[in-house]
């Protein structure tokens, strides 16, 4: 395996992946086969830094409808003008977080996840190659961060916890840096990637 971590992850693209959903760690039997579900996109942008290689996540805005104050990636619904998921994910990075398209290198696609709320959520995988400072939109974004790559691609820092939502139990992957609780779809999508790229 490369010791470098970006080409750990190009390398890691050719290992096979398991499908990801807000199920996983909460069976419910068959799915309905005719379920509709609404496509979306999230870039997982990362950069090179002083301390290695980090990851750009974002809080969600408190006052947004659906999961206001949430840790999350740029990203969101696919628009009719969107040619495809990848250019979903660069839209909405831009819009989001000022990132310009023209400053990633876009490695490569990670397994849909399905969430409870009914989207099919595409994660981009990209490199931000050049500079940029973030400028998060008020209207989505509280603040927009960076955490280390390697301390969200170590399985051991994720735990399973659980909460009551809708009336059920509920469990979800967990993987906190410093002040930010990373949970859900976002810490799914992020262990996904840990079990492939692996020790």
């Amino acid at each position: 395996m490369a010791a470098d971590p970006i080409a750990r992850l190009r390398a890691a693209l050719d290992n096979p992946a398991r499908p990801s959903s807000d199920y996983d760690l909460n069976p419910v039997g068959p799915l309905p086969e005719n379920r509709v579900l609404r496509p979306a996109a999230v870039l997982v942008g990362i950069r090179r830094a002083a301390r290695g290689v980090d990851l750009v996540l974002t809080k969600r805005a408190s006052h947004l409808r659906n999961h206001p104050g949430q840790i999350a990636f740029p990203g969101g619904r696919q628009d009719p003008g969107d040619p495809d998921l990848i250019a979903t994910a660069l839209r909405e990075a831009r819009e989001e977080i000022g990132l310009p398209a023209g400053a990633v290198e876009i490695l490569g696609t990670l397994p849909a996840h399905e969430t409870v709320t009914g989207y099919q959520v595409t994660p981009v995988l990209a490199e931000i190659t050049q500079p940029f400072t973030a400028v998060a939109d008020p209207n989505e974004v509280a603040e927009v961060f960076t955490a280390p790559l390697a301390h969200v691609l170590d399985p051991a820092r994720f735990r399973v916890e659980r909460r009551i939502w809708r009336g059920t139990w509920r469990n979800y992957y967990v993987v906190p840096w410093g002040p930010y609780y990373i949970w859900g779809a976002t810490a799914r999508i992020l262990r996904g990637l840990a079990d492939r790229v692996g020790p």
